[in-house]
């Protein structure tokens, strides 16, 4: 029994080696059944004041990283400012109108109503005298006459009267004010107190305040520039709001559950980042005809969105490309 032909071997060999190399670059052909393409995308928070002005201040930097309350950016206030100033004073006013109502005359005052009422007295007594004088002498014939008598008596009665009347006015001098001015006098004081409120929130909406932690995506404006009343200057990118969208084939997409994990697989990082799906969107992407063929649906994408603990996500860039994975 002779061997095989050494010819023979090595033309099979190569055959062999060639086979192998085509079966290798077919699977490397085939992308993986279970990853598509997508991107990284960013829901920007813009901050804005809800007042126009000139930009007096810039405190961050694009790209800078700021934490909760961290100063942002503060626009020119001097009307503001002085609107502040002012309903402070007006505030200062109606406590001190108030506290005048809620006393009453003062000493000096009551002082001089005092002695009006002992002059009233003095004049009273002597009054009284007068017209019992005039009484008993009305029983001695030719002594006086009825109109002496008379106008004693109306003198007397009169001087009682300007008694009372002392008695009343010194009476109300040691009061305050009526219940009804006391209370408009403490509603005046309620109603400057809330324009107070209103112009220290004017004053405040001129300085903002990084309403959430982040990045610092861009400056819009720059320092002197006018503002509109409502237009962002800064934009931050919280790192919650950094989630990846991808296009996910009909045939695919019924596997999917939100909470379902994901691999995201970025170039020049060798480790995927795990995320978990948020959204499946319920309306087709790029849809051809109406009428659904069974190769027509093949062409239908659905967008799926997965989001990542904050940790994470701070090494993802919107715009990013990349590729998702599913499953295992």
């Amino acid at each position: 029994m002779t061997g095989p032909d050494p010819v023979r071997w090595k033309v099979l060999s190569c055959i062999g080696r060639a086979v192998a190399a085509l079966c290798l670059l077919a699977s490397c052909s085939h992308p993986e059944p279970n990853r598509v393409q997508g991107y990284v995308e960013g829901e920007f928070v813009y901050v804005a004041s809800p007042y126009a002005g000139a930009l007096g201040s810039l405190y961050v930097r694009r790209g800078a990283q700021v934490k909760v309350g961290d100063p942002l950016f503060a626009l020119e206030n001097t009307s503001e400012r002085t609107g502040r100033d002012e309903a402070r004073r007006r505030l200062a006013q109606a406590h001190a109108n108030l506290e005048d109502a809620k006393k009453g005359k003062r000493p000096s005052e009551i002082e001089s109503i005092e002695a009006q009422l002992k002059q009233a007295r003095s004049a009273l007594v002597l009054s009284e005298r007068e017209y019992a004088r005039q009484e008993q002498l009305l029983r001695i014939p030719g002594a006086t006459s009825q109109q002496d008598v008379d106008r004693a008596r109306s003198t007397r009665d009169q001087d009682g009267q300007r008694v009372a009347q002392a008695e009343a006015d010194l009476k109300t001098a040691q009061l305050g004010a009526r219940t009804d001015q006391v209370a408009a006098a403490e509603a005046e004081v309620r109603a400057r107190e809330a324009t107070l409120a209103r112009a220290e929130w004017d004053l405040s909406q001129k300085r903002q305040t990084a309403p959430k932690a982040g990045l610092v995506f861009d400056t819009l404006y720059r320092e002197g520039e006018w503002v509109a009343a409502g237009r962002p200057v800064i934009a931050l990118l919280p790192p919650q709001n950094i989630k990846v969208r991808a296009f996910v084939p009909e045939p695919r997409v019924g596997a999917l559950h939100p909470g379902d994990s994901v691999q995201v697989f970025v170039d020049g990082v060798r480790e995927p980042f795990i995320g978990k799906v948020s959204f499946i969107s319920p309306q087709a992407e790029y849809t051809p005809p109406v009428i659904y063929s069974r190769e027509s649906r093949g062409k239908l994408v659905f967008m799926i969105e997965a989001v990542f603990d904050p940790k994470i996500a701070v090494n993802l860039h919107p715009g990013q490309p990349v590729e998702v994975q599913f499953g295992s």
